[in-house]
């Protein structure tokens, strides 16, 4: 029996090598579709671990209120004589933080945050960057870690003591060969002591501009209560300011660089925010709704009816880029899948063709003394054959494609063993199934008739 198993394997592959061309042009379908289910798989796994990256950046279960700056709502009055008067609103502030922790329950970290645009010098090297006034609270939302050196203590946080903790591109640009815990950094007016240094995050391009994520590697942060004591603190006016407010409402000229004053200090200007985000962390993704809409109605009420926030959700966010994701996939998928049917379908055509040329080589196994079940097994073997060796082309070329897609249009890739298995399984089942119905043909000819045949 085994050795009738071999004489047919072996006659099938003479029947192959015999037709190299044929083969090659019959295993196209399955070369292609098997490369299309490894590279869509690919690309379908870089945007999920993508996605899972974005999440981790965000933080899980998380709600952002950010301030709007440029505010122009304002209350119409009726009476006649009487002018529009602008509503008046404090602003995000810690109070709101208080508020909000105090009376929403299921809250698991809150985490305000103060951004200011600086520079940070050191050694005659300037470079721009971002100070972050936090509290400890933002690192544990944002899963960073230390690479070295301690988070800020208890007593440095109540004082506003004037030290910081530095991204690691702040660390290779300034300290590049020496150990940056305990040494004195300037940022801006203010002489800042390092007490540690982050973990590198690898931030993509995409997270930057879809989530609005920075690079943190170059953000320097200290703590809230250090940024509102020794740097900025929007929720105290100053006399200079009501001086230049009083200037303006009576529309007259305040400095003479106003006029080149750019954008981006005409908002900093107008900001009345203490606070330029918070972050809320919830303890179940399902309270995410609800305690975001009841944050709006407190800070609707604590704001006089000024919308001067926005509240994100970033999770339902990501969860809506995952679901159109999996469409994504699924459609890929879809079109991988019908690659391999079309292939199958031509070994099967292809096939075909080849009993009706081949009816006098059945005829003559026939004649002398072969079995139906060898012929089948002859044709099996051979629709076997082109499958396998097409999908083994075919793993080759689609994680060619996956690594050229990567490197050519920078969208991530990653690989699996499951999508190498998965595609060469069913290339082979296809070959299997497809070639049953020819290889039954074959068999089933009539050996005089197939001697006859002209």
């Amino acid at each position: 029996m085994q050795a009738r198993l071999m004489a047919n394997l072996y006659i099938a592959v003479n029947a192959v090598v015999a037709n190299k061309v044929r083969s090659l042009l019959t295993a196209l379908g399955i070369i292609f579709g098997v490369a299309a289910v490894i590279a869509m798989l690919a690309i379908g796994n870089g945007a999920q671990q993508e996605i899972l990256d974005q999440i981790k950046l965000v933080g899980v279960n998380n709600i952002v209120i950010k301030p709007i700056i440029e505010q122009k709502e304002e209350k119409v009055e009726e009476e006649v004589g009487q002018k529009d008067k602008k509503k008046f609103s404090p602003g995000l502030t810690i109070r709101d933080v208080k508020s909000i922790q105090s009376i929403i329950p299921g809250l698991t970290r809150l985490s305000p945050e103060i951004i200011l645009e600086t520079n940070v010098i050191r050694k005659g090297y300037r470079r721009s960057a971002k100070l972050v006034g936090v509290e400890p609270s933002y690192f544990d939302i944002y899963n960073f870690e230390l690479q070295e050196g301690q988070m800020f203590n208890d007593e440095q946080r109540r004082l506003g003591s004037p030290v910081c903790i530095i991204g690691q591109s702040i660390k290779s640009r300034f300290f590049p060969t020496e150990n940056p815990i305990g040494k004195n950094i300037k940022v801006g007016p203010h002489w800042l002591t390092i007490t540690g240094v982050l973990k590198e995050r690898v931030v993509s391009q995409n997270s930057i501009s879809k989530l609005g994520i920075r690079d943190f590697n170059m953000d320097v942060y200290t703590p809230l209560q250090s940024m509102l004591i020794r740097y900025k603190n929007r929720d105290l006016i100053t006399a200079d300011e009501l001086r230049q407010e009083a200037m303006r409402s009576r529309g007259m000229v305040v400095n003479s660089q106003n006029n080149n004053e750019s954008t981006s200090a005409q908002l900093e200007r107008k900001n009345y925010h203490q606070l330029d985000r918070l972050v809320v962390q919830v303890d179940e993704t399902t309270m995410l709704q609800p305690s975001a809409e009841i944050m709006s109605r407190l800070l609707q009420r604590r704001h006089y009816d000024v919308v001067d926030y926005e509240i994100e959700i970033p999770e339902l966010l990501l969860k809506q880029q995952q679901r159109t994701n999996d469409i994504f996939n699924y459609v890929l998928g879809a079109i991988a899948g019908i690659s391999l049917l079309v292939g199958g379908i031509g070994i099967m055509n292809i096939m075909l063709a080849s009993v009706l040329e081949r009816i006098k080589e059945i005829g003559l196994r026939l004649s002398i003394g072969a079995k139906k079940s060898d012929v089948v097994q002859q044709f099996l073997f051979e629709a076997i054959m082109i499958s396998v060796s097409g999908g083994i082309i075919g793993v080759i070329l689609g994680v060619s494609m996956a690594y050229i897609v990567s490197e050519v249009a920078g969208i991530p890739t990653i690989i699996s063993f499951t999508s190498i298995l998965l595609s060469f399984g069913v290339a082979a089942t296809v070959g299997l199934i497809f070639g049953i119905a020819p290889a039954r043909k074959a068999a089933n000819q009539d050996p005089i008739t197939s001697l006859r045949y002209e």
